[in-house]
């Protein structure tokens, strides 16, 4: 009998690897060791609230998001294509002009895009779109903040749109992420929208894993190591099989595989509120310019899904970078004082419901580091890797690693 190819992890890139064995013709065990499907796309339900693990998004822009998942069946709702900015104690909305173009040129008296800024936009709209995403990939990278300044963008532009955006998407304040990432955001950002499953992000890894054969996946089943022959679990138990992909987080591959390396990580913490309405309502990014605190941005969560409450009442989710070395309730309270000054008493009413502390959220992706923005998929004739550590650290690029692992696999197995 034919041995399975095993593929360890059931993160999207796991989940997406063991799709396209499957379609291959191949027999698959794909085994994972917590108790769900998902990885970092987890979902959980708190007094009546649906609440990421973290604030995430999705955006429909992705290739390989298109081409692999059903949207229709995601029920996706959709946020403001544009921001609203907190700066010098007022809001400035920045509108998507090829989107909401009657609205972008009423935001342009007194706002953040000058009709030059507009002009630089276009350009860069069209470059890269003009281009393919591998094209994109291996374009000269230096950091995003000195690609912002090569652009010739304002500093108004600059400081109070790109740099906080791209702060709360990175988590980082430097912005020393390389450019060719932000590149890719802002194609994503203007050839897609940004959206939120209506059951939350956990409906993307349950939709491919409601695809998979019977039988096929294992959970609860951790792995311990890697043998010639298949792997290893915690619990002593061999299994046997052709190949393994390691589908992993990257800190879990690298004890797997001596060949990987654990990349530094960008930490984030995401503090969740119960409101009773939403302040500033729309569905809306709502991104801090200049208001000393610890709030990077914040959403109101059921302004654009109101499935996101069974109660009617509004989920706010506050975005701080770093995990302040506070308590919960500490930091809870300090971002009620920040907000407090933007909306006034009615902030003290709102009632803390979770506080998510990541400490490996997104891994550095500086120049030095990604180098390489896609990286092989092949360690050996018999070990494969996938992950979005293998491409962009973002959906698409987990489902894109996924995929190429199985064509890598076909190849081996095929020689």
């Amino acid at each position: 009998m034919n041995r399975p190819v095993l593929v360890v992890g059931a993160g999207l890139a796991g989940l997406n690897c063991a799709l396209h064995l499957q379609q291959q013709g191949q027999s698959v065990r794909l085994i994972e060791a917590s108790d769900r499907v998902g990885g970092v796309l987890r979902t959980e339900t708190i007094d009546g609230f649906r609440i990421d693990r973290g604030f995430q998004v999705f955006q429909t822009a992705y290739p390989e998001a298109r081409t692999t998942l059903n949207y229709p069946a995601l029920d996706l709702r959709s946020f403001y294509p544009g921001a609203q900015l907190r700066s010098r104690g007022r809001f400035l909305r920045v509108s998507d002009p090829w989107r909401r173009p009657l609205r972008a040129l009423l935001d342009l008296p007194g706002g953040v895009v000058s009709p030059l800024d507009a002009l630089r936009l276009w350009r860069k709209r069209r470059r890269v779109l003009s281009m393919t995403i591998d094209e994109l990939m291996r374009l000269p990278a230096t950091e995003t903040r000195a690609a912002l300044e090569c652009e010739g963008f304002s500093r108004r532009l600059a400081s109070h749109f790109f740099e906080p955006l791209f702060r709360g998407i990175f988590l980082e304040a430097e912005l020393t992420t390389t450019s060719r990432l932000a590149d890719f955001v802002f194609r994503m950002f203007v050839s897609g929208s940004v959206t939120l499953p209506a059951s939350g992000m956990d409906a993307i890894p349950k939709q491919l894993a409601s695809r998979l054969l019977p039988g096929t996946l294992s959970l609860n089943t951790p792995v311990a190591r890697l043998t010639r022959t298949g792997v290893e679990l915690e619990n002593g138990e061999s299994i046997a099989g052709s190949v393994t992909v390691v589908a992993t987080d990257a800190d879990t591959g690298a004890k797997l595989c001596p060949e990987l390396r654990a990349p530094s990580w960008n930490s984030v913490t995401t503090v969740y509120f119960d409101a009773p309405r939403a302040p500033l309502p729309g569905a809306y990014l709502i991104m801090n310019v200049d208001d000393p605190g610890p709030v990077c941005h914040l959403a109101f969560l059921t302004e654009a899904v109101p499935e996101y409450s069974d109660r009617g009442r509004t989920l706010a989710a506050v975005t701080v970078i770093g995990i302040p070395d506070i308590s919960d309730e500490t930091l809870a309270q300090r971002v009620l004082a920040q907000l407090s000054g933007w909306w006034g008493e009615e902030v003290e009413t709102w009632r803390l419901l979770d506080c998510c502390r990541l400490a490996r959220a997104i891994p550095v992706q500086s120049p030095a580091t990604m180098a390489e923005m896609t990286r092989p998929v092949a360690l050996s004739e018999r070990h494969f890797v996938c992950g979005g550590h293998r491409e962009t650290s973002s959906i698409g690029g987990a489902l894109r690693s996924g995929r190429r692992a199985a064509l890598a696999v076909r190849e081996a197995l095929a020689r």
